[in-house]
């Protein structure tokens, strides 16, 4: 049977950013821990071994496929910061807005928090939030 590898651990979300080798990159990951748990209400934990998750829902695929997943959560990685939102209604409308950024089908990736606007920042984690939390609701 398939084993979810990004799993919520117990891990230390201050340790884990405290060995981020690049200082900027360090600063950068306080500044979204601030952000992320302002926005969202919730505490971060770390899912897996680098991925820093607020929230939690519970996804069941038509497929059979479930487990949980957080809301919404970040990574500062070596070659960029990762984000972790929903696709949601209005995302691509957001991202024309948000400033230097690539993206895939669940990852925004910023070289620096400099590069966005924080304001539009807080409406994707809002929007996710909202969209899973619709989507997927709690029994």
């Amino acid at each position: 049977m398939y084993e979810l590898k990004t799993k919520e651990t117990d891990n230390s979300v201050i340790e884990f950013i405290e060995r981020v080798e690049s200082l900027k990159k360090r600063e950068d990951a306080y500044q979204l821990l601030d952000i992320f748990t302002e926005t969202t209400g919730y505490e971060a934990k770390m899912w897996g071994p680098s991925i820093i998750g607020f929230g939690t829902y519970h996804y069941r695929y038509e497929s059979g496929h479930e487990g949980d997943a957080p809301l919404v959560g970040f990574s500062p990685r070596k070659a960029k910061i990762s984000l972790y939102f929903a696709p949601g209604d209005e995302r691509e409308e957001l991202l024309g807005k948000f400033g230097k950024h690539t993206s895939g089908k669940a990852c925004v990736y910023i070289n620096k928090v400099a590069d966005i606007d924080v304001d539009v920042l807080k409406t994707l984690i809002n929007q996710s939030i909202v969209f899973l939390e619709e989507t997927y609701p709690k029994n």
